[in-house]
């Protein structure tokens, strides 16, 4: 990368777990509607992931988008690689893909049952 300190914090952060969402808000309680959209796809596919808040950090809110190259958040890292923005993730979801994308990269995927017990 480079010497820029807000880029070495995002890669320090993205470093420290598998699964690294930066977002609006927290896992708890997310800030906007994509980033609680893609909070409930990971939370209803049972994937651990550490949650970003950018509201929290300017600097951060804006480096991420120029350390991906991408306009928007949230942001989905696993295992380091930027995967995409909600968009991608529902659209993943919807076709079936996003567990088999999961499970190659290693990551324990835990579905939840919709069924009362």
């Amino acid at each position: 990368m480079s010497e820029n300190p807000i880029f070495e914090r995002i890669q320090s952060d993205i470093n420290s777990a598998d699964v690294v969402l930066f977002m609006k808000g927290t896992p708890v309680f997310p800030q906007c509607g994509f980033s609680s959209t893609v909070v409930q796809v990971l939370t209803f596919m049972g994937i651990k992931f550490k949650g970003v808040d950018v509201l929290s950090d300017p600097d951060v809110r804006d480096g991420i988008k120029e350390f991906s190259s991408w306009p928007t958040i949230p942001q989905l890292y696993v295992k380091g690689e930027f995967v995409g923005g909600c968009d991608i993730i529902r659209e993943m979801a919807e076709q079936g893909e996003i567990i088999e994308f999961f499970t190659g990269k290693g990551i324990e995927v835990n579905i939840q049952s919709q069924e009362a017990e």
